[in-house]
């Protein structure tokens, strides 16, 4: 069984075609506990998107789905979260999060989180 790595994922969508979507379900079949944020109201399966800043919670993984202009307002936020990782799915990739990632000692990668999972890698 893998460890239980939770994840907070933003950008969640709930379209069902919308990777971000895809991600949230995957993460729960491979037993991950996994937030959806989104500014978008809905839900994923059975999991609310939350639209409000999980600013009390920790997280082992931040995986995105917005690109870099998008992110510009929660930079300092999720450095404040403190994960483990930062994943940049293809197309959120940024320069000035991933500097301010290394400098607080926090890991990051330029990957697909399905990818990732997929193959075990996660």
């Amino acid at each position: 069984m893998h460890q239980n790595k939770k994840t907070l994922l933003i950008g969640a969508s709930p379209k069902a075609e919308r990777y971000s979507f895809k991600v949230t379900q995957m993460l729960q079949e491979y037993n991950h506990e996994v937030v959806p944020f989104g500014v978008k109201k809905g839900a994923i399966g059975a999991l609310q998107i939350m639209n409000e800043w999980p600013e009390k919670e920790s997280f082992d993984t931040i995986t995105l789905y917005i690109n870099p202009k998008l992110q510009e307002h929660y930079l300092q936020k999720i450095i404040d979260l403190n994960p483990n990782r930062i994943i940049f799915n293809p197309g959120t990739e940024n320069e000035k999060l991933a500097d301010m990632a290394k400098q607080n000692n926090i890991q990051t990668t330029n990957a697909c989180t399905l990818v990732l999972l997929r193959s075990n890698q996660y």
